[in-house]
């Protein structure tokens, strides 16, 4: 060998070693993970081992840029990207609370779930062209394949649409992939497959990583996927010559070199013409099963477990660095040894790190209850057993400390003596301290919260047309596309027919088919194209044609966009706009107002119910200043109602949470939002002629709602309140009840009985009459609020 060959070969041997080495680290790392749970230290284990050949094969070309949208196995690929740390690794397995340990979710996640931030606390978008970036993860299986469309969609956006080169931090030229695993029993889940199908026909940078060890938990492949195999079954889908479609590697999961060649050349193609790959990766072993719950050798063959190790792949790999004069025996005996220390070592960093603060707070408690004992007052016999117990522990948590703590106040009235008032002093400080832990960030704070966003109000000219409410949206989304290079429109019928209800009327042919665009009948993927596009610095607008057909996307929405503030403890967000309409139309599936179901899921999202599109024009507005996710329910008989014009369609925003009275009195307060305000403005009507005078508040927003406690300022001066909607009776009726007598602490100024007016608890039936007896209508106001001022 001449020098220059000599020494790439060094090079060569050298990161392969290096690679060894890691997939040694990761594997003890599952090893010595598993244990900690068996033994108590940890509540959860689920790894990575068996996957390590392929993983760190497939982080060779991972670069600063792309995304992963990844499951739970992928532990390895952490470690080799650089995304996580052994130390960060176990943090989390332990839970610890403390996000400088745990990056990744503080605590609120289990093992082998990672994240990487995407805005600062002051709401700029961070440097992400620059980083390794992984997209929260989630446990639901293939929960992570809709925005995974998106993260790689994103990529196709920033590299055809020249607006968007300004935006050199948020993307380098769409030349991003987005790395996407799963397990292969998971690919028989319906999001998958919507996935794949969208991504072969957008023809987005998506590179899909197929896991096959064979099973789903204990159930064969044979019973999962048609043919036994993921590959030949989409066969179908497989590029060809000029046709859309996407291209399929098989390759095996203990073949470095193979897996090695196989991924360069896949991710080059998707990376340079954004076509989907999908990589089929067999023969791939679990060595301790799926998780910590449960044994494999229950499942499996004595002849399956015989192969497994037979053809573990870090046994497989070691075996080739002998056969290639790679390393000798002892060398790989020592890096085997290494990465028991490197595993250990970072373990007990993690443990020393969690159970130090907690002990400290041990002492301190123990410390607080010694005074109540020598104060002598009380149960000083209870007290004493409660500082042995806790004494005792070897592993304490923080609620052993809270619970030890609020007994021994339970057993002693308050203002008992100065020794047990300074225990209550104590434990509301120790409280205080968990909820921030634990109870924080569902929704943002500072300047990426849509409370900060200030209000402007709509300014009108003397001679303001009055146009159709569609009329306003339209011109409103006009103007938004002209300045706003970062918002992007898109749904069924968004695009060329300017959505049904015409709010895009023309703008497609002014702006162009990117910016506004149509899609297939997929309301799953348009959601998670709509949150992987958030997740990258865009501002989707991702529409879902009607209310009704919320529940097809309602899943990523509610695992996902809904928690995701909360479960990286605010380091991570996705400010994706749902556009839909709902409410009274006719029918079954074109009417629907389900917003306890709505409501009750999506905590985490701003739930945003206008009762016109100059409203709607507003909070648009006041969303996109922010930097967090809602859904934009338009009332369906709105769009044709006439409306004034404002001036400043564009500055104007209405603040979020903050209900407007629209008529004032002083008999009753009645309370709704959206369409049904309609109808009891007409049922007002005749209370009138009948001496009744109402006071009507819409709310304007479920989440947030009434957030400056206004609603109890009416109720103080009218004594009676009635909350109306369309929901199924104790669907949003039950929550707006809730939010005003519990939480506003309304029952002390009634007079009467609260009541709520829904719709029927079936759907409502087709036509003018089924909308009148399945919902809310005049008549039924009007006797319901009689009703009441004679009581």
């Amino acid at each position: 060998m001449n020098m220059q060959s000599q020494l790439s070969f060094e090079e060569f041997r050298k990161e392969v070693l290096n690679d060894y080495r890691q997939a040694c680290i990761s594997r003890e790392v599952s090893l010595l993970g598993r244990r900690e749970v068996l033994t108590g230290k940890a509540k959860f284990g689920i790894f990575g081992d068996g996957k390590e050949v392929a993983q760190i094969a497939m982080a060779k070309y991972f670069k600063p840029g792309d995304f992963r949208s990844g499951y739970y196995r992928d532990q390895t690929f952490a470690f080799a990207s650089g995304i996580a740390t052994v130390e960060q690794f176990f943090s989390q397995l332990y839970a610890d609370p403390d996000i400088t340990n745990d990056p990744f979710s503080a605590g609120r996640q289990m093992n082998a779930h990672f994240a990487t931030p995407n805005v600062d606390m002051e709401g700029n978008w961070l440097n992400i062209a620059g980083m390794k970036n992984t997209a929260a993860d989630m446990a639901p299986t293939a929960a992570q394949m809709p925005r995974a469309l998106g993260l790689a969609f994103a990529s196709k956006l920033f590299r055809e649409v020249p607006e968007l080169e300004q935006y050199s931090h948020l993307s380098s030229h769409g030349n991003e992939v987005c790395f996407a695993t799963i397990g292969d029993a998971s690919t028989s889940e319906g999001h998958f497959w919507e996935t794949i199908n969208a991504a072969g026909v957008l023809q987005v940078p998506l590179a899909v990583f197929v896991w096959d060890d064979g099973y789903g938990i204990s159930v064969p492949r044979k019973y999962q996927t048609t043919k036994g195999s993921i590959s030949e079954v989409l066969e179908g889908f497989k590029k060809n010559g000029n046709s859309n479609g996407i291209e399929i590697y098989n390759v095996k999961g203990w073949d470095y070199a193979g897996l090695c060649e196989t991924f360069e050349e896949g991710i080059r193609k998707a990376r340079e013409n954004h076509v989907p790959v999908l990589f089929h990766v067999e023969e791939i072993t679990q060595p301790q099963g799926h998780s910590t719950s449960g044994s494999h050798e229950r499942y499996k063959s004595k002849e399956r477990l015989a192969w497994e190790k037979e053809f573990d792949c870090n046994g497989k790999m070691r075996q080739w660095l002998l056969e290639n004069a790679l390393a000798e025996e002892e060398l790989l005996r020592g890096i085997e040894a290494e990465a028991k220390v490197v595993a250990q070592e970072g373990r007990k960093k993690a443990w020393d790190k969690y159970i130090a603060p907690i002990r400290e707070q041990v002492q301190v408690f123990i410390g607080v209850c010694q005074s109540i004992v020598e104060e002598g007052r009380g149960d000083t016999g209870f007290v004493s057993q409660q500082i042995q117990e806790l004494s005792a522990n070897r592993e304490p948590q923080r609620r052993d400390i809270l619970k030890a703590a609020a007994h021994i106040l339970f057993k002693h009235p308050r203002n008992f003596s100065p020794a047990l008032d300074e225990l209550q002093a104590y434990y509301d400080r120790q409280l205080a301290a968990e909820k921030e832990n634990y109870n924080t960030f569902l929704y943002a704070t500072g300047p990426n919260s849509v409370l900060e966003v200030p209000e402007v109000p709509a300014v009108y000219a003397d001679n303001a047309p009055v146009v159709n409410g569609y009329e306003v949206l339209n011109k409103y989304f006009d103007q938004l596309f002209s300045y706003h290079p970062l918002v992007f429109a898109f749904g069924e019928d968004v695009g060329k027919i300017g959505d049904v209800n015409q709010g895009f009327a023309g703008l497609q042919q002014k702006h162009g088919k990117t910016r506004i665009a149509d899609t297939g009948i997929r309301e799953l993927t348009i959601m998670g194209q709509g949150i992987g596009m958030a997740l990258r610095g865009l501002r989707p607008i991702a529409e879902i044609q009607y209310l009704d057909y919320m529940l097809y996307g309602l899943q990523p929405l509610s695992d996902d966009v809904a928690s995701l503030q909360y479960r990286t403890k605010g380091t991570q967000f996705c400010p994706i706009i749902v556009r839909t309409r709902g409410h009274r139309l006719e029918g079954i599936w074109h009417s629907g107002s389900p917003m306890g179901m709505i409501i009750n899921s999506l905590r985490g999202m701003h739930i945003c119910v206008p009762r016109n599109m100059v409203q709607a024009a507003g909070m648009y507005n006041t969303l996109l200043q922010a930097k967090e996710p809602a859904i934009m329910i338009e009332s369906l008989n709105g769009y044709r109602l006439k409306e004034r014009l404002p001036e400043n369609l564009k500055e104007f925003t209405v603040p979020l949470g903050i209900p407007e009275v629209l008529h004032s009195g002083t008999d009753i307060t009645i309370v709704s939002y959206g369409s049904t305000l309609r109808i009891i403005e007409e049922a007002m009507q005749t209370l009138e002629q009948m001496n009744i005078s109402c006071e009507l508040i819409d709310v304007q927003t479920l989440l947030p709602f009434d957030i400056h406690h206004s609603i109890i300022g009416s109720l103080k001066k009218t004594n009676r309140i009635l909350f109306v909607d369309e929901d199924v009776p104790g669907g949003g009726t039950a929550y707006m009840f809730q939010q005003v007598m519990e939480v506003q602490g309304g029952y002390r100024w009634l007079d009467v009985a609260p009541r709520t007016l829904a719709a029927q608890a079936h759907r409502p039936a087709y036509g003018s009459d089924g909308d009148y007896f399945s919902k809310p209508n005049v008549e039924d106001v009007v006797k319901i609020v009689a009703d009441m001022i004679r009581e």
